[in-house]
């Protein structure tokens, strides 16, 4: 039997990875969660009120993204490999929770677009990048389940907002009603991200220090087919997935007149689904080849597309939310257990930032393409068909990575950890 001297190690460890885990979603939560697929909800009111028009509602993010991605997307990813995650994760906590506060007091479109580039840092220095990162530190056999419980954060913060936003909004307007969620973000996931522990001590670098991950060249990544074969796929994927999400509360509120309380369900219902499609896609992430469930994702955003133009009964959008809320969980969660499986966890922070600079161009203009198809057209049948031509797109660019077994030698993950 273990004496208590060999137990305590392993049980201190348990309790750092808990703390980290229970970091990672209350992160993802707030900035994921809430600011991210909470804005969308507002996106009808600002229509109704301002005057805008679909595109213009939707180039918010567009804007904000093409020029955040681009810009600091490798320069996080550097930072978090040189200096760990949390810092990033402080900084991107506060800027979303500034955007909400903002966006809740804009009149004009030059508000509105300076406050949704608040939310885009945001979510670049606080949102999927460094918590990929530090989850993968933490974890490497159970690193699947890992991602999956701590992205549940997102399902359940996108499937309360709905709900919580249209009682606030009913009581206070929906401008207090962004300020009060802007509050709560910080309330939420400032607390934990200030003491979260950064890397294992077997392998972590003093915070202060330049960690050694830093000395594993890009370049070795980059020069790689597979490295483009990912990042193609998950911009078309993301594509897809985000033009769809920005668009359902103005498909159902403004198209099809449904109640505020009635969209807000719907889009409760996709983001509960995406709970089921996280707890799923990371218990099948540590069984599966990460190829496999990667395209299985995409396929089922493929599938979930056609149903809104074939049918617009209450039951049909209930089927869509479901089936696309599945596949929509395990999105973002997949990429960086790719990546990581691909490339090693040394390089993940400087590969991700690339990727997510990609997929945050994908994810910024899709919507503004669809809202402009749909200005045009008074429709969204050429819109949602360009969507499933993407998810389509993406699938075929996951079918041709290779297996896990052509990975880089000099890219080999640290040891294996619980």
């Amino acid at each position: 039997m273990a004496n208590d001297a060999e137990l305590t190690p392993a049980r201190s460890q348990e309790r750092a990875q808990l703390q980290v885990a229970t970091t990672s979603f209350l992160s993802l939560f707030s900035i994921v969660g809430i600011a991210l697929y909470g804005l969308p909800f507002f996106y009808d009111f600002m229509v109704r009120d301002f005057g805008w028009s679909r595109a213009q509602v939707t180039s918010g993010n567009a804007l904000s993204k093409l020029v955040v991605g681009p810009l600091l997307g490798f320069a996080a990813g550097w930072i978090v490999d040189r200096f760990g995650p949390r810092r990033l994760m402080i900084a991107g906590i506060l800027m979303a929770g500034t955007a909400l506060i903002g966006l809740g007091s804009i009149h004009t479109l030059a508000g509105f677009y300076l406050f949704y580039l608040f939310n885009a840092v945001g979510y670049l220095c606080g949102g999927p990048l460094p918590n990929q990162v530090l989850l993968s530190r933490w974890f490497t056999k159970a690193r699947g389940r890992a991602m999956g419980f701590a992205y549940l954060g997102i399902g359940l913060g996108g499937a309360l907002v709905p709900l919580v936003a249209v009682r606030l909004v009913q009581a206070f307007g929906w401008h207090d009603a962004l300020r009060i969620l802007g509050v709560a973000i910080v309330v939420i996931a400032l607390p934990f991200a200030l003491f979260v522990r950064e890397a294992p001590p077997t392998s972590a670098a003093p915070t202060t220090a330049k960690s050694p991950d830093a000395k594993v060249p890009i370049r070795d990544v980059v020069r790689q087919p597979a490295f483009y074969l990912l990042m193609f796929g998950s911009m078309c994927s993301i594509a897809a997935v985000g033009g769809a999400n920005q668009h359902l509360k103005l498909y159902l509120s403004l198209d099809h007149s449904y109640s505020q309380q009635a969209a807000a369900e719907i889009a409760s219902l996709t983001l509960a689904a995406s709970l089921v499609g996280r707890l799923l896609m990371g218990w099948l992430a540590d069984r599966w080849p990460k190829k496999r469930v990667m395209l299985l994702i995409y396929l089922l955003v493929a599938a979930s597309l056609p149903i809104p133009l074939l049918a617009t009964t209450k039951g049909a959008i209930m089927l869509y939310a479901v089936v696309f809320g599945i596949g929509l969980g395990g999105e973002y969660m997949v990429i960086p257990l790719m990546a990581a499986e691909l490339f090693g966890v040394r390089v993940l922070g400087r590969a991700m930032g690339l990727i997510l600079a990609g997929d945050g161009v994908a994810e910024a203009l899709a919507p503004v393409a669809v809202g402009r198809l749909h200005d045009v057209s008074g429709n969204y049948v050429t819109g949602f068909s360009l969507l499933i031509g993407f998810a389509i797109a993406g699938a075929i660019a996951i079918a041709l990575l290779p297996s896990r077994g052509s990975r880089t030698p000099n890219l080999a993950m640290v040891p294996e950890r619980a």
